[in-house]
């Protein structure tokens, strides 16, 4: 860890931090309020870095494979005379989303799992990218901005693309070589609490590959269904569950080898940059 005790970490004059966990308990908030904060932080977003840059062409051309199926647009796309493009900022991620999709039924707009698969693999890959240019955005916010603090917000996805137990780790190696990693730990409230969210309002996610193979099948054998014939939100509401308790082992251990954690509780306690940096510091060994 690039702040071994207590006291390094609060000396620091260059405080790096990226924050990980499941999405919904507080680490695009938390990023955000020391965006704001006057010591002057930059604030990169891993999901916003792989839906401008490295899914931004994809995520355009479903908007456009659309708009051919209506007459109007099409002619207007042919002569170059519309332009069309999604508008992702760090609080709506929905063009990304979007265009992940979810397996099913075409009819209830579902996708054909081999077209999903192959979406969820250029996420798998962009997202990898994305964190390995996190280094190159600590270098740019100074050089460029001026500013001496970093945080990186990354995806809850983060613990799908990564090896937590391989202490030769590529991604975790560069990342916990220039930034503090913290988990953002939550309970069983927080879990069922996400679920009745994601319930309300099922949204595309990115999940490891044999995890979602292993679950579309397991889904389909138990209500006897063909592929066609899954609906999609139901899918995804029945995977999203089975999805925390995968992820939360490989938090743990991200957590246990790479860095420390602090609970969401806590977090949720967080009012500035003072608050979070005690938050922070009781995390490290004195």
């Amino acid at each position: 860890m690039i702040y071994e005790t207590r006291a390094d970490w609060l000396a620091a004059s260059r405080k790096r931090l990226l924050f990980f966990g499941m999405s919904g308990l507080g680490k695009t908030h938390v990023s955000s309020m020391l965006r704001s904060a006057p010591s002057g932080w930059f604030h990169y977003s891993v999901d916003y870095r792989i839906g401008t840059c490295y899914m931004g062409e994809y995520i355009a051309d479903n908007f456009k494979r659309e708009a051919m199926k209506n007459p109007f647009l099409a002619e207007l796309l042919l002569t170059d005379s519309v332009y069309i493009a999604s508008n992702i900022t760090f609080d709506n991620l929905k063009p990304l989303s979007t265009y992940l999709g979810k397996p099913g039924s075409h009819s209830k707009g579902g996708l054909p799992f081999e077209e999903y698969m192959r979406r969820q693999n250029q996420h798998r890959q962009a997202e990898q990218s994305a964190l390995m240019d996190t280094t190159y955005f600590i270098h740019r916010s100074r050089e460029i901005y001026g500013l001496p603090h970093f945080v990186c917000d990354s995806g809850g996805s983060i613990c799908e693309v990564v090896d937590p137990e391989d202490r030769e780790d590529p991604i975790l190696k560069e990342l916990s070589s220039n930034l503090l990693m913290v988990w953002i730990e939550g309970n069983d409230d927080h879990t069922d609490e996400l679920v009745r969210r994601f319930d309300r309002a099922p949204k595309p996610m990115y999940y490891q590959p044999q995890f979602l193979e292993k679950a579309w099948l397991k889904y389909r054998v138990e209500r006897g269904l063909k592929e066609e014939e899954v609906n999609p939100d139901d899918f995804i509401r029945w995977t999203y569950r089975q999805a925390l308790e995968h992820r939360q082992p490989r938090y743990a251990a991200m957590a246990r080898n790479w860095g420390v954690k602090v609970a969401a509780a806590d977090v949720a306690l967080v009012r500035d940059e003072k608050d979070l940096t005690s938050l922070i510091a009781s995390a490290l060994p004195a």
